[in-house]
């Protein structure tokens, strides 16, 4: 299958559609459908390859969909057409549509009817109440856990620390993103709440599609300066420092410094 390969249809609310707009550079590929498994020696059933089929797609399109957001590929304020997209997929606009309509449930596009969806535009008060509302859940939750959970534990969690370095030191923000979720989704979960994981890791995905402009007010240095508190906290942690481990808590949590 061709390389997901999302493009602008490029036209800001009230523009006309199909401007040819650079196609977006960090979007992953799509590789070819994955079959599904049976235990039995026929063949599988045409309908079941189908849905496995169109799962993955779906799936694969709306990551390519949600990287380009972080990235500020889909800008904020224009519209783009799922068919558009589609072709630059190289799959029908039906997965693209599906996709933008999960993007739309949680916030990120609205739908613009008989044009596609509008990238929503993010002011400040809006990532600076997220931020708040993370807080609000994320620093008792992490404040009990430094109590509660030992030490050793605590460093099994330095590899994905390190991740978040490595990629802020990239100046990937796309990776970044994934890496950053995916160490404070490891650091809720021993709480062993998977509502909580669940509900957070949302709040935290908001957070990181950039405002109206662009990303450009957060670069590399922005990036690295936030992953060294990942490794900073769990310092603290592993030597059982609560006090330390409380204040870093609460710088990282400050609303609306920390949404990259």
């Amino acid at each position: 299958m061709d390389p997901v390969d999302p493009v602008r249809e490029g036209t800001r609310s009230g523009g006309s559609a199909g401007t040819g707009t650079p196609a977006v550079r960090t979007a992953p590929t799509v590789p070819a459908p994955v079959r599904g498994e049976h235990t039995h020696a026929g063949p599988a059933p045409r309908r079941a390859r189908t849905l496995v089929r169109r799962s993955s797609v779906r799936g694969q399109v709306l990551d390519a969909l949600r990287t380009a957001l972080v990235t500020g590929e889909l800008r904020p304020g224009e519209v783009y057409s799922a068919p558009a997209l589609g072709e630059r997929f190289g799959v029908s606009a039906t997965p693209v549509r599906e996709a933008m309509q999960q993007l739309a449930q949680e916030g990120a596009v609205e739908v613009v009817p008989n044009r596609g969806f509008r990238v929503v535009e993010r002011g400040a008060r809006e990532l600076a109440e997220l931020a708040e509302i993370r807080a609000l859940i994320e620093v008792p939750v992490l404040l009990r856990l430094a109590r509660t959970v030992p030490a050793e534990r605590w460093a099994e969690l330095r590899p994905l620390a390190e991740a978040t370095v490595r990629a802020a030191a990239a100046g990937s923000r796309a990776t970044y993103a994934e890496a950053d979720r995916a160490f404070h989704r490891a650091v809720l979960a021993l709480a062993g709440n998977e509502q909580l994981v669940r509900i957070a890791d949302d709040l935290h995905r908001r957070a990181q599609w950039p405002p109206a402009g662009g990303p450009a007010g957060r670069g590399r240095a922005d990036l690295v300066a936030d992953a060294r508190e990942h490794t900073a906290l769990l310092d603290a942690l592993t030597a059982a420092d609560p006090d330390l481990a409380r204040t870093l808590i609460a710088d990282h949590f400050t609303p609306g410094c920390r949404t990259p």
